[in-house]
């Protein structure tokens, strides 16, 4: 009994107001990349679980919301190379559907279901950049690449997005 330590109180209350600062926006990040609410859950909290253990090796060379979001992403990224997940039938009939409580504008779910369909490199940086408000510094550090890489990730996005939304009533 002697290798075991009590709980630091201190760092279970950091840990705690991690959780309830950045939960929403992980789990938002993570269902646009697993496009499955399930999935989007089990890949936050196992983000929360490798966050928790790496807590004493994270050296404050990013904030902490880039830290998050870059083992949301690899979490993401390794959900989606499991190869259980290739053999799961997700389609789901109209009836097992939720009813919407509030519809979303039209637009927004046009544009939501282009993002979805992009290359996940792009798709990344448009979520992180405009969904999550991150600079391109930190989306360049959440995605372990170059500010420019980012930028042209973005500029490449813009133009599959506008390609596929020709037509819409917001088309530049």
């Amino acid at each position: 009994m002697q290798g075991i330590k009590a709980p630091d109180p201190a760092a279970e209350q950091k840990f705690t107001e991690l959780v309830d600062t950045y939960q929403t926006s992980l789990l938002r990040m993570c269902y646009l990349n697993l496009q499955d609410l399930g999935l989007a859950e089990d890949a936050v909290q196992e983000t929360f679980i490798k966050s928790y253990r790496a807590m004493p090796s994270f050296r404050g060379e990013s904030s902490v919301k880039t830290w998050l979001m870059r083992i949301a992403i690899n979490t993401c990224r390794d959900m989606q190379r499991g190869a259980w997940l290739k053999h799961i039938d997700r389609r789901i009939t109209l009836d097992q559907l939720p009813e919407a409580s509030d519809t979303l504008p039209e637009d927004t779910v046009a544009i939501n279901m282009e993002i979805a369909k992009l290359p996940i490199k792009l798709r990344e940086a448009v979520l992180l950049y405009y969904y999550q408000d991150m600079s391109m510094e930190e989306v360049a550090k959440t995605l372990d690449i170059a500010v420019s890489s980012v930028f042209g990730r973005l500029k490449r996005a813009k133009k599959k997005l506008r390609q596929a939304m020709k037509g819409a009533y917001f088309d530049e």
